[in-house]
C-alpha cells in the first residue's frame, strides 16, 4: 500500500506541475501584421531576434497592402481570426476602442515596470484614454518637401533656397512662385511668364494627393496650421472648426493650383494615379510627403532631395504622427503577444529598424541611427528631423471619435471643392455643422 501511495503522489505532483506550467513553456504561434513593404525586412529581423530569445514563441509576420490590411483587420474582428498583434494607426484605433477590440496594456505595463517615457515626447500619450493604454510606440513621422533635383537644377533654382520658402493663402508667397517656376507649358513657358498656358502643361510644379481628408497630414495640414487654425478643440475633441475662414482660404488656395493656375494636375489625375506615381513619372517639380516615404522616393530614376516645409504666417508646422502596436482582445495568447509588443517597443528592436533607415523609430537613440544611415549614403533627411525637434514645429494628430463618419462628410465636401463643383466657402461651413452634430 505504501508503494501504491507513493506512485499516486508522484502522479499528482506531475499533474500539478503541468497545471502550473507557464504558457511560454508550450510552443505557440502569434500572428503579426503590418502594411508597409519597406518595413517588412527589419521587422522580420526583430522577429528572428525575439524568437531566438523566446524559442517557445513563433512570430508569423505578414504584410498586406493598405486597403486589404484594414479590411482584414476589421473583418477579422467579426470572424474571429484577426492577428494577435498588429500595427495600429491613430485614425483607426478610436473606433477599435469603442468596439472593445483592443487589449488595455496599462495593467501589463505597470505589472512589468515598462518605461513609457523613453520615446519622443507625446508619442506614448497618444495611445491612452481615461487611464487605459492601447499601444506602445514604434515610430514617428513628420512631413517635408520632396523635390526632383534634376528639374530644380534645370529651372536654375538653388536647392538651398527651398529651405527658406514662405507661404500664405493670399498670394502663395515664394512657395507658389517656385511652384510656378517649375511649371512648364508645351511652348516652354513657365508659370511666371504671362504667356504660360495653364490648359497645356507638360511639367507641373506641384503634385498633391487630392484634397486629402479630415486631417490632411500630407495634403493641407502643414499649410492650414501655420495660420493659427486648429482642426478641433484638442485630442479626443468634440468640436470641429472646418468653418474657420483660415481653413476655407487654405483649401481654396490649394484647389486653385489646378483649377485656375495649371500648376498641378487636375484632381481626377491625382486621385487615380496618386502623388507618388505622378512625382516618380519625372514631370513634377516638388511635392510634400511623409518621412516614411523616404526610401520610395530615393528609388526614383532621377535625383531626389528633401527640404524644409515653407514658412507660413506662424512658422513651420507638421503633424507629428506615430504608429503603435496593439493586441487584439480575441487573441488566445495575450501573454506571448505582450512579450512581442514589448520587444517591438524596445531599444533592441528599434535599433534594428533605425539601422534600416526606413523610418524614424520612436526612441530618439534609434531615430538618430536612421538619420545617420541616410547621411552615410549621402542623403540629407534632416528636414524631417529638424521639424520634429523644432519648438512648436509639430502638432498632434487630432484623435477623435466618429472618425469614419467625419471622414465621409469632409471628403465629400473637399472633393466638391477640388473638382470645381463648389467654392470652399459654400460647402465647408455646412460640412462642419454636420460633423459637430455627431457629438450632440
Amino acid at each position: 500500500m505504501k508503494s501504491m501511495r507513493w506512485v499516486v503522489t508522484v502522479a499528482l505532483v506531475a499533474l500539478l506541475a503541468l497545471a502550473v506550467m507557464p504558457v511560454s513553456a508550450q510552443t505557440v504561434t502569434i500572428d503579426y501584421w503590418l502594411w508597409d513593404t519597406n518595413q517588412l525586412p527589419p521587422y522580420q529581423q526583430c522577429a528572428a531576434d525575439f524568437m531566438a530569445a523566446n524559442p517557445n514563441i513563433v512570430v508569423n509576420v505578414e504584410q498586406l497592402g493598405w486597403d486589404d490590411y484594414w479590411t482584414g483587420i476589421t473583418t477579422g474582428f467579426v470572424s474571429g481570426d484577426a492577428p494577435d498583434v498588429f500595427t495600429d494607426h491613430l485614425a483607426r484605433y478610436p473606433e477599435f476602442v469603442s468596439l472593445e477590440q483592443l487589449v488595455d496594456l496599462q495593467p501589463l505595463v505597470e505589472r512589468d515596470g515598462v518605461a513609457t517615457d523613453i520615446y519622443y515626447p507625446g508619442l506614448a500619450d497618444l495611445w491612452t484614454r481615461e487611464g487605459a493604454r492601447y499601444g506602445l510606440p514604434k515610430d514617428w513621422d513628420t512631413v517635408a518637401i520632396v523635390y526632383n533635383a534634376d528639374l530644380v537644377e534645370a529651372a536654375g533654382i538653388d536647392p538651398a533656397s527651398l529651405n527658406e520658402l514662405t507661404w500664405n493663402y493670399d498670394d502663395g508667397g515664394t512657395f507658389e512662385q517656385v511652384i510656378a517656376q517649375l511649371s512648364i507649358d508645351a511652348n516652354g513657358n513657365n508659370g511666371l511668364s504671362p504667356d504660360f498656358d495653364p490648359a497645356n502643361v507638360v511639367q507641373y510644379g506641384y503634385a498633391s494627393n487630392g484634397m486629402g481628408g479630415p486631417y490632411g497630414q500630407t495634403e493641407w495640414s502643414w499649410l492650414a496650421m501655420t495660420t493659427g487654425f486648429q482642426v478641433n478643440n484638442g485630442v479626443w475633441g468634440d468640436e470641429y472648426y472646418y468653418n474657420d475662414e483660415r481653413y476655407i482660404n487654405t483649401m481654396q488656395w490649394l484647389a486653385n493650383l489646378w483649377l485656375e493656375k495649371g500648376y498641378a494636375q487636375p484632381l481626377e489625375e491625382q486621385s487615380s494615379l496618386g502623388r507618388t506615381a505622378l512625382f516618380q513619372a519625372g514631370n513634377v517639380g516638388l511635392i510634400v510627403d511623409g518621412s516614411w516615404m523616404i526610401g520610395t522616393y530615393l528609388a526614383s530614376d532621377f535625383n531626389t532631395g528633401f527640404a524644409r516645409l515653407p514658412i507660413g504666417p506662424e512658422g513651420r508646422r507638421s503633424m507629428f504622427n506615430g504608429l503603435a502596436d496593439s493586441i487584439w482582445v480575441g487573441s488566445e495568447h495575450v501573454e506571448e503577444s505582450w512579450a512581442w509588443v514589448k520587444h517591438l517597443a524596445s531599444i533592441e528592436c528599434q535599433r534594428v529598424v533605425g539601422e534600416s533607415g526606413v523610418v524614424f523609430p520612436a526612441i530618439p537613440e534609434a531615430a538618430a541611427l536612421s538619420q545617420q544611415v541616410r547621411a552615410d549614403a549621402g542623403v540629407d533627411v534632416s528636414a524631417f528631423v529638424l521639424q520634429a525637434d523644432e519648438e512648436g514645429g509639430t502638432f498632434l494628430f487630432p484623435i477623435t471619435d466618429f472618425g469614419g463618419e467625419i471622414n465621409t462628410i469632409i471628403v465629400e465636401a473637399l472633393d466638391m471643392i477640388g473638382l470645381g463643383q463648389a467654392a470652399a466657402a459654400d460647402v465647408l461651413p455646412a460640412a462642419n455643422d454636420e460633423v459637430n452634430e455627431l457629438f450632440e
